[in-house]
């Protein structure tokens, strides 16, 4: 039985992390470090509170004496890092914090690892995962092959370089000190939790609210979407399996358009409240109340600063060597997603209202 400790596990992609684990491992130690800073919710791990080995502490990754004292306490042999600052907006306007969470943070956790590994007689049996981005590799021209684990670091936003810097710290600590490392790189995820300054929840949100969809520019920029479940399948697979010191990227094959996406989701939205009357009654700013078509609300905007123009991800290395294949196809998961959705209002309504913080 594995003991873990999993930072940022309040967040959209560490929450969803914890519950696919104690879903498969239920009575093992999983110990939940966040800061809570505006995108971790303890609401998302609601449904863990009471459970056999979970614990959740409010702290910060930052602290080192607080890590290495949960490394020792909880006998915690596996680290899954997900905490970071992840908004490429945000990044733009206020990069201080990047780097404080997402350099400095990641610095702390691998000399905390380090240090009480070490003194606990050695590596063996542990296991130090770091959770990046397909961002770190730049942009991709319309023909380009996609990004693999051996393409040049090249990253275009305070975001991006703030995790190709905290990339290599990782694989620095395996090189020089021998800690036992892995990282995976996925693109762009969706699912339940996702906070929503993201686009799909934003969007979803916006349509039931009768409020614009902004595009950046013309719409044309390529992501290659990951349904959150298929990206922690993958993680899982590294843990169990994956070589130490080694990088997995982890894909959808996926690619689509954001302005295709958009559509997609505005077609989804269009369906449900086809399906169900009762939305209606829930939502009367929709276009969707009154029989219109949720993509009369796209809109286009400025385009951001340094925008990628595509990303796509290579996951061959990950499905050869471990086995690794997506399972959701992108209508599928998209429908289950606004599903979620439109079951948790009060989840995003406490979001929007500030109540979460609370």
């Amino acid at each position: 039985m594995k003991a873990l400790l999993v930072t940022g596990g309040a967040g959209f992609i560490g929450s969803n992390f914890v519950h696919f684990w104690q879903a498969r491992h239920p009575g093992h130690t999983l110990v939940v470090l966040d800061a809570l800073t505006y995108a971790g919710n303890r609401h998302n791990l609601q449904a863990c509170q009471g459970r056999a080995g979970f614990h959740f502490v409010h702290g910060s990754i930052n602290d080192q004496p607080l890590v290495e004292q949960l490394l020792t306490q909880y006998g915690i042999d596996t680290v899954v890092h997900f905490a970071a600052e992840s908004h490429v907006d945000r990044s733009i306007y206020g990069p201080d914090a990047f780097i404080e969470t997402n350099v400095l943070g990641t610095h702390t956790l691998l000399k905390a690892a380090r240090k009480v590994w070490s003194e606990q007689g050695g590596f063996d049996g542990k296991r130090f995962h770091h959770v990046s981005t397909d961002e770190v590799y730049g942009t991709l021209g319309p023909g380009d092959p996609a990004f693999c684990e051996t393409t040049p670091y090249a990253p275009n936003s305070p975001y991006a370089a703030s995790k190709a810097c905290s990339d290599h710290l990782v694989r620095a600590y395996h090189h020089t000190y021998g800690l036992p490392v892995t990282t995976s790189n996925c693109s762009n995820n969706y699912g339940p939790y996702q906070f929503p300054e993201k686009l799909l929840p934003l969007c979803l949100l916006n349509i039931l609210q009768g409020k614009p969809l902004p595009l950046y520019g013309n719409g044309l920029q390529i992501r290659d979407w990951l349904h959150v479940d298929d990206h922690n399948r993958g993680i899982a697979l590294i843990l169990d399996r994956g070589a130490l010191g080694d990088t997995y990227n982890i894909g959808g094959n996926n690619e689509w358009t954001n302005l295709d996406t958009v559509k997609l989701l505005c077609r989804t939205a269009d369906a449900a409240f086809a399906a169900d009357p009762s939305l209606a009654r829930r939502f009367p700013e929709s276009p969707c109340s009154r029989g219109l078509e949720a993509a009369s609300l796209i809109t286009f905007v400025k385009d951001r600063p340094g925008h990628d123009t595509r990303y796509a991800i290579d996951a061959g290395k990950l499905t050869r060597e471990l086995g690794y294949t997506p399972a959701h196809s992108f209508a599928e998961g998209l429908a289950a997603t606004v599903a979620w959705y439109l079951a948790h209002e009060p989840w995003w309504r406490g979001i929007q209202d500030q109540s979460y913080r609370h």
